[in-house]
């Protein structure tokens, strides 16, 4: 490719790796120079409490990021401009700073971001430089998967077999940026600051290192390596909450610390070679593409429900409903399992595939909280927060999006337990004060005799809070709440 531009700036984004990057090769390819920048960017970190997470393995990442961009271009001062501002300015500034001609960056998909670039993109345009972006952190994007009549897809299953049927090597392929590596300059004087502490941008550590979370693109290779070994029986171990059976590659997905196009080329490769666990891991790959796709073509899910009828189901609200939500929140909800999943979620930032649906589920149709209330609370704690997953996920168990199955289908959180955590492992270890109890009672203590809890040192009430509802109950007081949808339905 010829060079089009003297200079360039590489704008990192959720692409925080070198290998197989491909807004940093097709601005290595287009710059005779160029210049790589991150900003943690105000209009969001002052949003967030003083100590998080993300922006933890955010810092650590870039860390590594600057490291590697002075490795794959061999030269001495190389790194990565690392600034601390609110970045639809600071992009424009030391973009005329440093007297570039383009700016590149990945496609980013959120609203936020969406305004974010087009306000960077005309105050750049205006000062006469271009904002070059490009797909990077999904397979397929926008309207690139249809159906025949040409119309965006509201369900999986036809969208992931087009997306199967479309798929190509091409789609699929390396970006590698060694070839054209040498148009990485030296930080210019007075830029060249090494990556601001945590403290520095007004944040604090948190747990993260004591979790063993691997960070950056070292930490996010490690995990997969770690996930090849056990990827053929992820079909059998995926919906065990207290087996090694998931990735773990959630939050490196989120930040671009892994390839989305390496998973998916070695996902389809064993699937080709007969591999079931493969084939179900990238179907949830898929599944990540299809809420991408559902938030490009139906931005109204970010308000509200993709299904416009549900809106007008009526919630509980009041202090009756801010008690109970309270109650999900802190795992005091009275049933073991849900309980658990929130005291993984507010230790960790983490929470089980399975109980995000169990406990999202036992918020809308037991408690008859608004899903919008447990997505804003997912999005505050989760490592891996993906507005167009979590979207997604929130109104599948809501049954108000994406999901072919009626509104009736409600998870049971007492049969769930016994289903996929039979033993009660899980919920043993996040629930100490229940471990003694057998497997038997341990999913609903309730139903112990009193004796039996006194033993083994349960209170119900005391030391573990009795059902905060009775399932039953909840069961059909939901099915009346979603009458009004069942006679929208009819009337249409």
């Amino acid at each position: 490719m010829n060079k089009q531009f003297d200079s360039g700036l590489m704008w990192f984004r959720r692409d925080l790796r070198v290998i197989d990057n491909a807004a940093l090769c097709l601005a290595l390819a287009a710059c005779r120079q160029l210049h790589c920048v991150f900003v943690f960017d105000r209009d969001i970190l002052d949003t967030l409490p003083r100590a998080d997470r993300r922006v933890e393995f955010i810092r650590a990442s870039l860390c590594e990021l600057d490291v590697a961009l002075g490795q794959l271009s061999g030269k001495a001062g190389v790194g990565l401009i690392v600034r601390h501002a609110v970045a639809s300015e600071e992009i424009v500034t030391l973009a005329k700073t440093l007297q570039v001609q383009a700016v590149f960056a990945a496609h980013d998909y959120e609203p936020q971001a969406l305004a974010r670039d087009a306000r960077v993109r005309g105050a750049l345009a205006h000062v006469g430089i271009v904002l070059h972006t490009c797909k990077d952190h999904v397979i397929f994007e926008n309207r690139e998967i249809l159906s025949k009549t040409g119309t965006p897809y509201g369900v999986f299953t036809p969208y992931k077999n087009t997306w199967l049927a479309t798929v190509t090597p091409q789609h699929l392929r390396h970006h590698d940026a060694t070839p054209v590596a040498q148009a990485l300059v030296p930080r210019p004087e007075g830029l060249q600051q090494p990556v601001p502490t945590l403290a520095a941008i007004g944040f604090e550590k948190t747990n993260l290192s004591q979790l063993k979370i691997p960070t950056g693109a070292s930490g996010g290779a490690r995990l997969f390596e770690d996930f090849f070994e056990r990827m053929d029986s992820y079909h059998e171990t995926r919906d065990l909450p207290a087996v090694k059976g998931p990735s773990y590659l959630g939050v490196h997905l989120r930040f671009g610390t892994v390839s989305v196009r390496q998973l998916a080329a070695t996902a389809l490769q064993r699937q080709i070679q007969g591999s079931r666990g493969a084939a179900v891991w990238l179907g949830e790959l898929i599944w990540r593409d299809f809420y991408f796709s559902i938030l490009a073509n139906f931005p109204h899910v970010a308000q509200g429900a993709f299904k416009p009828e549900y809106d007008a189901i009526k919630w509980e609200h009041g202090k009756h409903a801010d008690s109970l939500f309270q109650a999900w929140c802190e795992g005091r909800t009275g049933y073991p399992l849900v309980d658990a999943a929130m005291a993984q979620i507010n230790q960790t930032g983490y929470m089980h595939n399975r109980l995000r649906m169990v406990a999202g589920s036992f918020l809308v149709k037991d408690l008859g909280i608004d899903w919008r209330w447990g997505e804003k609370y997912f999005a505050r704690h989760l490592n891996d927060f993906d507005l167009a997953a979590n979207n997604g996920g929130w109104q599948w168990v809501s049954s108000s999006g994406c999901d072919a199955q009626p509104y009736f289908r409600i998870f049971n959180p007492v049969t769930q337990s016994e289903k996929f955590d039979a033993d009660g492992k899980f919920i043993r270890r996040y629930l100490p004060q229940l471990a003694r109890l057998p497997s038997k009672v341990i999913h609903a203590p309730w139903t112990a005799q009193a004796l039996e809890l006194q033993m083994e040192g349960v209170t119900l009430g005391q030391n573990y809070p009795a059902p905060i509802v009775a399932h039953a109950a909840a069961r059909a007081l939901t099915l009346q709440r979603y009458a009004v949808v069942k006679k929208h339905q009819a009337a249409t």
